[in-house]
């Protein structure tokens, strides 16, 4: 399986788990280690970095964009080795207490 063909799956695998989610594959060629993947599910939001191996590596400014992006909201590294990992936690932000309601 190539890295394409993983990230199509990984895509199709990301819209079961969030029902009505947008998923953004970002321009590699506009900002350079940019992540591959932007997914907004209601007032959330997270990016991901598709690798074919935990061996893959990472592009320039990717590790930088990771730890940024993270600082931020959510962002990983995945690959088939921590997909499971990495899905779980994303599930566990997105799903995280919100602030609670004011009426």
């Amino acid at each position: 399986m190539t890295e394409n063909q993983y990230q199509a799956k990984l895509i199709q695998k990301l819209k079961r788990m969030f029902p009505g989610c947008v998923i953004l594959k970002n321009d590699p060629s506009y900002q350079q280690g940019m992540l591959d993947l932007t997914i907004l599910w209601n007032d959330r939001w997270a990016s991901l970095e598709v690798k074919m191996s935990e061996s893959a590596p990472d592009q320039p400014n990717q590790g930088y964009y990771v730890d940024l992006l993270h600082e931020m909201s959510f962002a990983s590294r995945i690959y088939p080795e921590n997909e499971m990992e990495v899905l779980s936690a994303l599930q566990q932000a997105f799903e995280s207490p919100r602030g609670a309601c004011v009426s």
